[in-house]
């Protein structure tokens, strides 16, 4: 296969069209307002989660605070400048449709979460948080496993989802007052 110019002279090969290319490429995505999502800002030190122990929400919660904020997350109450309460963890499914024969067909799956931030005092730090995901899913009954792992998926995912809101939220927060 031989390089043929276009019309400037120039072939559509080499190293400085892929330079152009990958220019105009980072040009586009930065024009459009993409940005990597970097740390957050938490206006806290140390914060401690008041969820229990095992539960699946506090554990990514507390792993991405670690891994994405330089806010310290502390195991002991009385170590933390703020202190997320929870106030409720839903989860539910409602059914959306049934097909002729009486069977559903979707279902809409609810996440709920509740929670409060505090200082030590019990002062709200923020405006109580009270957060809904719904998301809709189809349901086959010929397939009941698969959409059983499908409909926890769908949690996992929406569950990914309540943390990143919660951690915006936190972030939007007031300081909390100097002990």
């Amino acid at each position: 296969m031989s390089n043929v110019g276009n019309r400037w002279g120039t072939t559509l090969s080499g190293p400085l069209p892929r330079a152009w290319l990958a220019l105009l490429a980072a040009l586009l995505l930065t024009g459009c307002g993409f940005q990597m999502r970097g740390t957050a800002t938490l206006p806290y030190d140390t914060i401690f989660i008041d969820l229990p122990p095992n539960n699946a929400l506090a554990a990514e919660l507390k792993r991405n605070l670690r891994a994405g904020t330089t806010t310290r997350v502390v195991e002991k109450r009385e170590e933390a400048q703020a202190i997320l309460q929870a106030n409720g963890e839903t989860r539910g499914k409602v059914i959306l449709s049934l097909n002729s024969s009486g069977a559903v067909r979707e279902f809409r799956l609810k996440y709920g979460f509740a929670y409060r931030v505090i200082s030590q005092k019990g002062e709200d730090l923020a405006a109580p948080g009270d957060l809904l995901l719904e998301r809709d899913f189809t349901f086959n009954d010929s397939q009941v496993l698969a959409k059983e792992s499908e409909e926890a998926l769908i949690f996992r995912d929406m569950q990914t989802d309540m943390v990143q809101q919660v951690m915006r939220r936190i972030s939007a927060t007031a300081k909390a007052p100097a002990r």
